[in-house]
């Protein structure tokens, strides 16, 4: 109910400037802001003030770059599925202290289901994963298994989200 209250406070806040100026962002999260304001039907300043405002509210959290692994010698990209021995506040905060550590591991998310976590791993080889998974993930304490599936191919989504 909280996050639905939470969600509802945010949709509601948004105009239809607002959200013209996340699907601005979107599209290319590296625009000015007189390019954004342009885009948008605004000066610079109320452009600005805007922006601001969504990323005070956390609707904008961060601007990244989407970089090709590849192109930067990793080989191998998996995903990989974590069961914890058992599923509790504690477990999971060691757990994912843990993994944030870990450069190699992009992204972790908390999942329901049969795994408590999916995490998106890069390394340079099959021999580097290995060796992550048995000396690095599998060792920590509050990991009860780890289930890999490798990515053969990533195709190119937007990562676009519907404003």
């Amino acid at each position: 109910m909280l996050i639905v209250d939470c969600y509802m406070r945010v949709h509601a806040m948004l105009d239809r400037l607002d959200k013209k100026l996340l699907q601005a962002l979107n599209a290319n999260a590296r625009s000015s802001n007189a390019e954004l304001a342009s885009t948008v039907g605004l000066t610079p300043t109320p452009c600005l003030r805007r922006l601001r405002r969504l990323e005070h509210a956390g609707v904008v959290r961060a601007y990244r770059p989407v970089v090709d692994f590849e192109k930067l010698g990793f080989g191998i990209a998996a995903l990989a599925f974590v069961k914890l021995q058992r599923n509790s506040v504690e477990n999971g905060r060691n757990f994912e202290e843990a993994v944030t550590a870990l450069p190699c591991v992009t992204e972790c998310c908390v999942v329901a289901g049969s795994h408590d976590y999916v995490l998106r791993i890069v390394a340079r080889s099959l021999g580097e994963y290995e060796r992550l998974l048995k000396h690095e993930l599998a060792a920590i304490d509050t990991v009860a298994d780890i289930e890999s599936t490798i990515i053969l191919k990533q195709v190119d989504c937007s990562g676009e989200l519907p404003v």
